[in-house]
């Protein structure tokens, strides 16, 4: 799957069990989760119908203040997003925006190198923690 700027991982679980490892993923790293939007029941209560559509809006003021120094239009773009959702084929994925597009998305460039390297590494741990398979238990 690609998307500009979007990376995407399939998950070894269903979108409840991915959510859960996301959020231990954030909770272990000491970001705060802000927000968790869930598009499949706001559908619902319009009368329509989605399958799992689940954001979690995550972060702190250390890793986005010194991108929005360097361009405040990156406020739009933080806190961090990630979505767990199911395709057609009962798919789970997670996706996140790559730090790097967003930094050239808003014009910035070496002078936030840093931070934009530190958040592309941990992404890609909590990614990487939130679609594993699950171990087996003994």
């Amino acid at each position: 799957m690609s998307i500009d700027g979007l990376i995407s991982l399939r998950s070894a679980s269903g979108p409840q069990g991915t959510l859960g490892r996301l959020e231990n993923a954030i909770k272990a790293r000491g970001l705060t989760i802000f927000a968790r939007i869930d598009h499949a029941r706001g559908a619902a209560e319009a009368g329509l119908t989605l399958r799992p559509t689940l954001l979690v809006i995550f972060g702190n003021a250390r890793g986005g203040t010194p991108l929005m120094q360097a361009a405040q239009t990156l406020g739009i773009d933080l806190p961090l997003k990630a979505l767990v959702w199911e395709d057609a084929a009962r798919v789970t994925w997670l996706s996140y925006n790559e730090p790097p597009w967003l930094a050239a998305r808003h014009g910035v460039g070496a002078q936030v190198e840093a931070p934009v390297k530190a958040l592309t590494g941990a992404l890609a741990a909590i990614a990487a923690e939130a679609t594993a398979a699950q171990p087996a238990s003994p």
